[in-house]
């Protein structure tokens, strides 16, 4: 039997809008260490990659990483975490890929003590067949570990033609790639212009509502 499709799909800026309680809890983080908050736009950076490396590459030394990074998750698991919202026409494009047979799988950088009760909550994990995030410590939370973590779980190699990443950050691609799956970029999350294409992605949809059809085009192709 020729195994099933698969595609990991990321959370944060992919499947729901998450700044607002991203970017609220990271101002209170610099403010708890008594550090002046970058700008609105360099905080909705923080939003996809592990946080560890956001705090360092603004204005965090390695020393007080893991202060802003406690304090980070104490109001984002007080408040942070709900203030979010699946995107418009994205269960539906979920529906619709698992009508045609395609094992879903969310693959975030971030810890999964937070990606399971979000998506929980949000009607996300009904919706796939598994979740996977980081792990609370400060080092384990590549994007390409915690791929390696859903490839682990489904019992047998997964053949890269046979599976597609969907992110919109580039450390979305570059985690993908270190398994040899391509990545599809969505252009309503939260990459600097240019920046998928710039990583490699195969590709950039546009809006929710054509992502079903750009990821079974895809595979089908593979």
């Amino acid at each position: 039997m020729t195994p099933r499709p698969l595609v990991l799909l990321d959370l944060d800026g992919t499947l729901t809008d998450s700044a607002p309680g991203i970017v609220a809890s990271a101002r209170v983080a610099y403010a708890a260490l008594g550090l002046p908050a970058p700008d609105e736009a360099t905080l909705r950076s923080f939003v996809g990659p592990p946080l560890v490396g956001s705090f360092r590459a603004h204005g965090v030394s390695d020393e007080r990483v893991a202060e802003a990074v406690s304090a980070y998750r104490a109001e984002f698991a007080a408040r942070g975490m709900w203030d979010n919202s699946v995107f418009e026409g994205i269960p539906d494009a979920l529906a619709r890929l698992r009508a045609a047979g395609v094992t879903l799988l969310v693959a975030t950088s971030k810890p999964a003590v937070f990606a399971h009760p979000i998506t929980e909550r949000f009607g996300l994990a009904a919706a796939v067949d598994g979740v996977f995030g980081a792990p609370p410590d400060l080092v384990a939370s590549d994007k390409a570990s915690v791929i390696g973590e859903a490839l682990a779980s489904l019992g047998s190699p997964v053949e890269p033609r046979r599976a597609l990443m969907v992110g919109d950050r580039s450390h979305d691609v570059a985690g993908a790639r270190a398994h040899g799956i391509d990545t599809l970029g969505v252009a309503w999350g939260y990459a600097a212009p240019g920046e998928l294409e710039r990583a490699g992605a195969v590709g950039v949809v546009a809006r929710p509502a054509d992502l079903a059809d750009a990821v079974l085009a895809r595979l089908r192709a593979a």
